[in-house]
């Protein structure tokens, strides 16, 4: 039979740096996720609300789904932070965005591992694999496998590698041992809500998760605003020109947060705090081989050509 601790040894093998086990079932913590989307916060993601029933219950995607097996890479390079960035004439891409598309590298790992699954399990064994673009809210069943807790920046934090964790998931009907969730160990430290730009953290009653206002965030109107940006925010765009890493620089966890060695994630030439100049000089034919592979290719040529625009027009 398939257990839990046989899971975690096929998944470090794939490549995984961390794996849990949670079941798959509605969390309460999806609940808030219509309001959210009623209060306007998603924005232009209207791809949330169309898949707001399947996000609900996982059960929906596989209906035989017992056990929610949730892994997560380290991310983070040996490279400085964006917030101690002091040359006024560079600009900062999220962190995520400097080396491979993850949404490919997760997925062949992934596979492999499912694969591995598929002989350990034997006959009867039925699961599907997760990676950002399907609807299931991966965050909050990463913390259920207590892989960390969700912090107030609303980002998965773990208590021994930090926060710059790629996640993804194999829904399954093999009953495996669920394991118990991190308590939240953010305590009364609020730099992530203090060094947001865009005031885009928003405030909760006691004892209850903060949200993002996507509307405000620099890493939404970087990449998901298809159009203009709104002109009121249009000012916050200087620094971050493809994603904000702001609240995870400041957060004390990440201070000694895991470096990974993983060819996959370093950095590409020119995309580490590159200059602005530089980027707005590029032809199409070289951003075509810059974006080639990469994540950034979800806002495409027109949005950072946009956003490079008004980068350049706030620094003047």
């Amino acid at each position: 039979m398939l257990t839990s601790a046989r899971v975690k040894v096929l998944a470090a093998e794939s490549g995984f740096d961390l794996c849990g086990i949670a079941r798959a079932e509605r969390h309460p913590k999806l609940e808030r996720l219509a309001a959210w989307i009623a209060a306007g916060y998603a924005g232009e993601m209207t791809y949330l609300a169309d898949s707001l029933i399947e996000r609900m219950d996982p059960a929906i995607a596989l209906p035989t789904a017992k056990s929610i097996i949730s892994v997560a890479v380290v991310y983070n390079t040996n490279q400085p932070y964006s917030a101690t960035l002091a040359d006024p004439e560079r600009v900062a891409i999220a962190r995520y965005a400097w080396g491979d598309d993850y949404h490919d590298v997760l997925r062949h790992r992934l596979r492999d591992l499912l694969a591995a699954l598929v002989v350990e399990a034997g006959a009867g064994f039925e699961a599907l694999t997760c990676v950002d673009h399907e609807a299931i809210q991966e965050r909050v069943f990463a913390e259920a496998a207590a892989l960390g807790w969700i912090g107030k920046n609303t980002c998965l934090i773990n208590p021994a590698l930090g926060s710059w964790l790629f996640l993804g998931e194999i829904i399954t009907n093999a009953e495996l041992a669920p394991d118990a969730p991190i308590a939240d160990q953010c305590g009364t430290c609020t730099r992530c809500i203090e060094a947001c730009p865009t005031e885009a953290i928003r405030d909760a009653p006691p004892g209850q998760p903060y949200s993002i206002d996507a509307t405000r965030c620099l890493s939404y109107l970087t990449i998901e605003t298809r159009g203009e940006i709104e002109p009121a925010m249009q000012p916050a765009v200087t620094t971050e020109i493809f994603g904000c890493d702001i609240c995870q620089d400041v957060c004390p966890w990440n201070r000694k947060a895991a470096v990974s060695d993983d060819p996959a994630w370093q950095p590409r030439d020119g995309l580490a705090f590159p200059l602005l100049s530089s980027l707005i000089a590029m032809s199409d034919a070289e951003w075509s081989r810059k974006l080639k592979g990469s994540a950034m290719k979800r806002a495409g040529l027109t949005r950072i050509r946009r956003t490079l625009g008004y980068a350049s027009a706030n620094r003047r």
